[in-house]
């Protein structure tokens, strides 16, 4: 029996057809990774050709706690407020595991999550999990949990004969010298797909790859499958810089290096590991054909946040640069079938990935979730209405909770350690939160690095930021009404 779903009120309600749900993330996946004329990504084109394509997707937040949360919840990071790796995630917040579990399903993780446990769930002061933030999103089966330190990961190649350490990220510096069949992607893969040949009835996993996150060390033969001399040596730094942009330029994690010989050695093997994550899910794909699973199958690609990769001086995840939060999405539906191959121009966002599984789970979409579904442009339809820029946030607060000036916390100095931005077609604003802002002009210059400051220009950027602010308020209990006729949208329960 294939699971049905509850709507709002309890009635169970028919599935048109048998389904099985798969999320796909990687962390740190560019968007421009997908069709890139010289990285080899067979599976991504695959789930493309066979999918929709959203090219102009992006990410809420950097780095991976951050840009989880808004995936898991449907929020922006100025509703959930997991502003660090290390932010407890409120546990009133409604999730996709919940909402798989309401449609009838028992949803496993295979990978990690990223979310901090809410500090009043602990057992006692003493609680372990209050000592990371690489615990499990709740609602989660951990049917095989890989957390930060990679153990199991460790444990197997002990087995296989390696020397190893307690150290995962010193065992990921060395992937190239084993073959990619020993790598962390190809290791989580495999606990996936002994795991799907034991299904027999309808599935909703998710599962999360590590790769292509740093240390920039590519497996085996994909280490050595791009030259240095091709791989270009990306944007370079403008000429004005704004002082964030300076003060990242000058911290060892978040600066490129400083010789193009080893810039274009990182990108290669940055590119190295994009097409190994990519081998590793053409295997799934093909799991999944095999299996006869395929056209029963949703299917979701995306990423927690995109790489500098050497733009603008920078690696990693951070700042204002498009680069850090534009990721890829590729959406399956196999009810959807005409609109395969299609490319969707439009700014799509991380958070609308909650609203629109819940639409295709036949689920009411939560109260709290600020994005909105895709299944219009799965079905071929242009929406009446859609956002006509994309927006994202950046927080470094976490840089100074130690350091309890006089008055702390009465004054507002963390609050000002903060941006946000605000994309279209047209120009990038960023708003600091101690008011001060840039504007980028991304029809004289798409590559960041010319601003403006016509104040005619400047200021409708200034009012949509606002109403976009406006218009997400945290609304759990403002559209409800206590009056016998239960007016408005009440919250699902989870």
């Amino acid at each position: 029996m294939r699971p049905g779903g509850l709507g709002w009120w309890g009635e169970q309600r028919e599935r048109t057809s048998p389904v099985n749900v798969l999320l796909v993330t990687f962390d740190q996946l560019r968007a421009d990774m997908v069709g890139h004329p010289l990285v080899a990504t067979p599976a991504f084109d695959r789930l493309a050709a066979q999918g929709v394509h959203f090219a102009r997707h992006f990410s809420q937040a950097a780095p991976c706690a951050p840009g989880r949360a808004a995936l898991y919840t449907g929020t922006y990071q100025m509703n959930n407020r997991v502003v660090a790796n290390g932010t407890p995630l409120d546990r009133r917040f409604d999730n996709i595991a919940h909402l798989a579990a309401r449609a009838g399903f028992d949803p496993s993780l295979f990978g990690y999550t990223d979310q901090g446990i809410d500090p009043r769930d602990a057992e006692n002061p003493n609680d372990p999990r209050l000592d990371y933030f690489t615990g499990i999103l709740p609602g989660f089966t951990p049917t095989f949990w890989l957390p930060d330190d990679q153990q199991p990961w460790l444990e197997w190649l002990s087995g296989l004969g390696y020397e190893t350490g307690a150290n995962g990220y010193e065992q990921l510096t060395t992937e190239s010298d084993r073959p990619a069949e020993h790598s962390l992607s190809a290791f989580l893969t495999n606990h996936f797909l002994e795991w799907l040949t034991q299904q027999d009835e309808s599935w909703f996993a998710h599962v999360s790859y590590w790769r292509p996150h740093p240390p920039y060390c590519a497996a085996g033969e994909f280490s050595r499958m791009y030259d240095p001399a091709d791989v270009g040596d990306g944007i370079s730094p403008g000429e004005q810089l704004h002082p964030l942009h300076l003060a990242a330029l000058e911290i060892p994690g978040s600066a490129a290096p400083s010789s193009e010989v080893e810039r274009r050695a990182l990108r290669a093997q940055y590119f190295g590991m994009v097409s190994e994550v990519d081998a590793q899910f053409g295997r799934i794909i093909d799991a999944l054909e095999e299996s006869g699973m395929w056209d029963e199958t949703i299917v979701i690609m995306t990423a927690d946040h995109g790489e500098q990769l050497g733009d603008h001086g920078l690696i990693e995840k951070l700042g204002f640069f498009e680069e850090s939060y534009r990721v890829p999405c590729i959406i399956h539906s196999p009810r959807n079938s005409d609109a395969y191959g299609s490319v969707i121009e439009r700014f799509t966002e991380n958070i609308d990935i909650f609203p629109t599984l819940a639409v295709l789970l036949d689920q009411e979409i939560p109260v709290q979730c600020d994005g909105m579904p895709l299944t219009q442009f799965l079905e071929g339809v242009e929406p009446i209405t859609w956002r006509t820029a994309a927006h994202y946030e950046w927080d470094w607060r976490y840089l100074f909770l130690g350091d309890r000036e006089p008055g702390w916390p009465l004054h507002r100095f963390l609050e000002h350690q903060n941006l946000a931005v605000l994309r279209d077609d047209a120009g990038a604003y960023v708003h600091f939160g101690d008011g001060s802002w840039i504007q980028f002009d991304l029809i004289a210059d798409p590559t960041w690095r010319t601003t403006t400051t016509n104040s005619a220009e400047v200021l409708p950027y200034t009012q949509a930021m606002l109403s976009w602010r406006q218009e997400h308020l945290e609304r759990s209990m403002t559209d409800m009404l206590l009056t016998p006729e239960r007016t408005g949208r009440w919250p699902v329960e989870h």
